[in-house]
């Protein structure tokens, strides 16, 4: 049996095409380094709600990046993995709607953390958190950013 390449069916046919590519969150998308992550906290732009609390950094990329840190105090590994999952999926799927020209660094609020017991109660917290929650929290900071910083 012949090997099938990205999007490919049985039938030969492709896929993903543009579609793949416009929700891509590639390394290109993504603050990695330790310096990257300094130089936006010492910015000190941030909005915060409930649940989020997003830092911001302008640049000259012309399109968002996204960096993410969730501190031990959310719960175990598997709580903190899922909730930086949620969140990187907020941004990929909503890059379009996410004003470019900007590192974001998202951190879960002390608040939610307070509110959700802490890190014994984190696990059934965060299962209660859904994906909707998440996105609008995210965007609605972004945007707020955008205003305060451009």
């Amino acid at each position: 049996m012949a090997s099938l390449r990205c999007g490919q069916d049985r039938s030969g046919l492709f896929g993903c095409g543009e579609t793949l590519g416009r929700f891509a969150f590639p390394k290109s998308s993504r603050l990695l380094a330790n310096s990257q992550f300094r130089a936006v906290l010492s910015r000190r732009l941030s909005a915060r709600d409930g649940l989020l609390v997003l830092y911001a950094l302008e640049n000259d990329l012309g399109y968002p990046r996204l960096g993410v840190s969730i501190g031990k105090s959310c719960g175990k590994a598997v709580v903190r993995n899922r909730l930086k999952r949620l969140l990187r999926e907020a941004f990929r799927q909503n890059q379009e709607q996410i004003p470019a020209g900007f590192d974001y660094i998202a951190s879960m609020s002390s608040q939610w953390v307070r509110r959700s017991g802490g890190r014994p109660a984190a696990k059934a917290a965060v299962r209660g958190l859904t994906f909707e929650q998440v996105r609008d929290s995210f965007l609605a900071l972004a945007v707020k950013l955008a205003a305060k910083g451009g």
